[in-house]
Order: C-alpha cells, then sequence, then structure tokens
C-alpha cells in the first residue's frame, strides 16, 4: 500500500488515480487546508475504486505512528505541504513550520515504522534564481529567492541526512516545474479554497467571470516579451513521473534526484494568447509590479529522468490549457467552446 500525504490535493489526487488504475492499494492522508473531500469522491469515480482516506495532518506524529502500524503501507509519497510563492514571503512562518515540520514529522515516523521507501514533492525553485538554462539536476541549490523554495530545499536536506545516516533509505527527490491542466474528463483538477497565487487558476477564474483581469506581476524582466517564462507541464504527465520513480526507487538505495518538466519555456503572455485560441475567451490584463520571490526564467533539461525513469512529459500547451478549461467550466456547469484535444 502507497501512502499519499496531501492525497486530496492537486497533484497528490493525480498521483493517486494514475496508482489506484494500475491496481495499487492507496491511503490518501490530507487535513484539507486547501484541498476538497470531493476530490476523494471523484478519484473513486474515475478509478472504479475508493482510496482509504484520513483526514489529518502530516505533523500530528501519533496520527502518523498509527496509520504506519494499522495499514500494510511500504511507500510514501510525500505531497503535503504549501506551495504559493508570494504567500510563502508574506508568511515564511508558516512555511516552515508545515513544509519542514512535516517532512521531519514524516521521516521520524517511516524510520520507527521501517518504511524507507519516499517519493518527495519538491520543487524548482531550489535552484533558486539559476544563471543556466536549462536547469539540471547538477545546477547548484542553496539560494532559493523565497521561503517556499527555501523550505523545499530544508526538507530536501533532512531526506538526505537521514539517507546518509541509514543505508535501508530508498529517496527520490522530485524537483516539479510548473504543474497546470487537469485530468482529461474534466472530473479531476485544482480547486483552491482561497484566492489562486498560480497563474492558471488565476487565469481561469478570470475566464469564467469570476475576477475582472488577470494580474501579471512583471513586464519588465529580461525576457523576449517582459513576462516571466516557466517550464509548464501536464499534471498527468506529472502524475505518471511518481509512478515511474517509485518503480526505479524500489530497485535502489540512497538519495537519487530527477527533474519533471517539459524543457520549454513559455512566458505569461504566451500562455494567455494560447488561452485565447483554445477558449475563444479574451482575458483582460492588468501589469503590476513583481512580485518578491519570483524570478525571470526557468526551464528544466529533464534528460535525466527520461534516461533514467524512462519517463517524459507528452501533452502540449494547448492540451493542459482545454484540459484545465474542461474542468473549470465543468465545476460552474458552463458550456465548453473551442476545445483542444
Amino acid at each position: 500500500m502507497i501512502l499519499i500525504t496531501g492525497g486530496a490535493g492537486y497533484i497528490g489526487a493525480h498521483v493517486a488515480l494514475e496508482w489506484l488504475g494500475q491496481g495499487e492499494e492507496v491511503l490518501i492522508l490530507d487535513n484539507l487546508c486547501n484541498s476538497q473531500r470531493a476530490a476523494i469522491e471523484r478519484i473513486s469515480t474515475l478509478a472504479g475504486k475508493r482510496p482509504e482516506f484520513i483526514q489529518g495532518d502530516v505533523r500530528n506524529r501519533r496520527l502518523l505512528d498509527t496509520l504506519l502500524h494499522d495499514y500494510p503501507i511500504d511507500a510514501v509519497v510525500h505531497c503535503a505541504g504549501l506551495k504559493a510563492v508570494g504567500e510563502s514571503v508574506r508568511e515564511p512562518l508558516r512555511y516552515f513550520d508545515t513544509n519542514v515540520g512535516g517532512s521531519l514529522t514524516l521521516c521520524q515516523a517511516m524510520a520507527q515504522a521501517g518504511v524507507f521507501h519516499l517519493v518527495f514533492s519538491s520543487s524548482a525553485t531550489v535552484y533558486g534564481d539559476c544563471a543556466t538554462l536549462p536547469i539540471n539536476e547538477a545546477c547548484a541549490t542553496g539560494q532559493p529567492t523565497n521561503p517556499y523554495g527555501m523550505s523545499k530545499l530544508m526538507s530536501e536536506n533532512i531526506m538526505k541526512s537521514v539517507a546518509s545516516s541509514d543505508p535501508r533509505w530508498s529517496i527520490g527527490l522530485l524537483r516539479y516545474f510548473n504543474p497546470i491542466g487537469a485530468h482529461p474528463s474534466g472530473l479531476l483538477g485544482e480547486a483552491p479554497t482561497s484566492t489562486p497565487n498560480n497563474l492558471l487558476p488565476y487565469l481561469l477564474e478570470v475566464a469564467s467571470g469570476q475576477r475582472p483581469h488577470l494580474s501579471v506581476f512583471g513586464n519588465d524582466y529580461p525576457t523576449l516579451d517582459g513576462t516571466g517564462v516557466r517550464d509548464y507541464l501536464h499534471v498527468v504527465d506529472l502524475a505518471l513521473g511518481h509512478v515511474c520513480a517509485l518503480d526505479t526507487l524500489r530497485g535502489r538505495r540512497g538519495v537519487s534526484i530527477w527533474n519533471l518538466g517539459t524543457g520549454r519555456g513559455y512566458s505569461v503572455l504566451e500562455v494567455v494568447s494560447a488561452f485565447e485560441q483554445v477558449t475563444g475567451i479574451k482575458i483582460p490584463l492588468s501589469i503590476e509590479a513583481r512580485r518578491p520571490g519570483d524570478i525571470a526564467r526557468c526551464w528544466a533539461n529533464p534528460q535525466k529522468a527520461i534516461e533514467e525513469l524512462g519517463w517524459q512529459a507528452s501533452r502540449s500547451l494547448q492540451s493542459m490549457l482545454a484540459d484545465a478549461w474542461r474542468w473549470q467550466s465543468n465545476q460552474l456547469g458552463q458550456v465548453d467552446v473551442r476545445q483542444a484535444n
């Protein structure tokens, strides 16, 4: 059985769905601070099989001890955590408490229970403002530009230390670039419970009339159109990366690091333009000042994951945007238009 912390959240839910579809038993632990119980029902509908679900916090050591004792868990995928760069700048202590504290408590509980296979939901933010593009796993870390990135790097360092202290550990650090999109069915996607902090959820709310305009933070970056450039990958591709990573880790020991990205960067304005083409909806923009902690450009060199995991992102930006809009439209009962497949 696989324990997925944060498994009712955007990424965790898609990861759970992929494993259920492959016949794995899944236990989801989620405190629902930025996710919804309805995600469990959606996963069950799509998989034709219901995951076990426990509402609780990954920082609750007593709860973790109970779960690791009562269920036949042999691997953990750690997706639980806070994830907004801008919010982390405003609330750094909350991010360190949740992200670093959760990782520390989880590793302690796993060691006590004798469970040593761990896949960690890390982030490309650990590279900071890397001068070399595309970014590969050999690029230096240690200078993240925001507390979110720092919390991910601190968690990585905890895991590296425990693996060095005990050869039974097999840990995969998956450095995500920018997951977007939704399940192609339109039944599972990102459902933030507060004001969105990332580009696409915010754009979807503008497109559906919930917000008057899309705030573009900075149009004076050293990029082709002045807006930030990121490597966007489909959340289903990302979920499949977790499956490949755990399969690989079962035959390894120590710590392995893989970038999960497409190897291609798109600017904010390029994403908006592609979305308008996919949906036929004009997106009003408001150009605003740069946000603290943001960087100009970031995209992956995914070659190591291709070679070692046999994984490669395959879905186009248009598919990501079409699937995301299908999800948003279904949520609001709207009619979808100009869908790209």
